[in-house]
């Protein structure tokens, strides 16, 4: 939200509110990140398609389960992310979804996504990024939302096909981590697609 103190205009940050009624289908629910996720957070970390497939350090340093956890909590206050748990009917953990980059003036966004692995193949991956999708596009009035997907991860891509997004392309040798650089397939989906 932009503000004129004296003759300057300033950004000021805009906290986001969680959505009412919370997202959720027949199966699953995203409930908004708090410390009550670290242990989840911590298991994640130990995945090694979630570190390949992720900006997760390949050895993380002791507390980055609780630094990374505390990038959404602080987004959800200053308007730059949107993390929620991924939960089963049960209430079980079964991953994190989200907006991982988000610019409120420029209405986009960038949303990411893993899923443990006793819970992939289960179509939860989809039903995670089809509410979130919904939810940045309509009611945080988002215009244009991506996917950003290593060009080897198909079980990603399937997900954002299905989901209805559009493939825009490949990004060639983007820095990913650690000195690493990867071709990444770029997907969008836009407020229009939905309707």
């Amino acid at each position: 939200m932009l503000v004129r103190i004296g003759q300057e205009v300033q950004e000021v940050p805009r906290r986001l509110g969680a959505p009412a009624p919370p997202l959720a289908d027949d199966e699953i629910r995203l409930d908004p990140l708090g410390a009550r996720y670290l242990a989840d957070f911590e298991l994640l970390m130990r995945d090694p398609e979630v570190i390949r497939n992720t900006r997760i350090p390949s050895r993380p340093v002791d507390g980055y389960a609780t630094t990374w956890l505390g990038r959404y909590v602080e987004g959800w206050e200053n308007g730059s992310r949107a993390g929620f748990a991924i939960l089963g009917g049960d209430g079980s953990f079964l991953g994190f979804a989200g907006l991982v980059d988000l610019d409120l003036a420029a209405r986009q966004g960038e949303i990411g996504y893993v899923v443990v692995q006793e819970a992939r193949g289960r179509g939860v991956a989809g039903r995670a990024l089809g509410l979130i999708s919904g939810w940045a596009l309509g009611d945080l009035g988002l215009a244009r939302v991506e996917l950003r997907i290593d060009v080897d991860n198909e079980p990603s891509i399937k997900v954002a096909e299905r989901a209805g997004y559009r493939r825009e392309g490949v990004l060639r040798s983007v820095y990913f981590k650690e000195d690493v650089r990867t071709d990444v397939v770029l997907y969008s989906l836009l407020a229009g697609d939905l309707e």
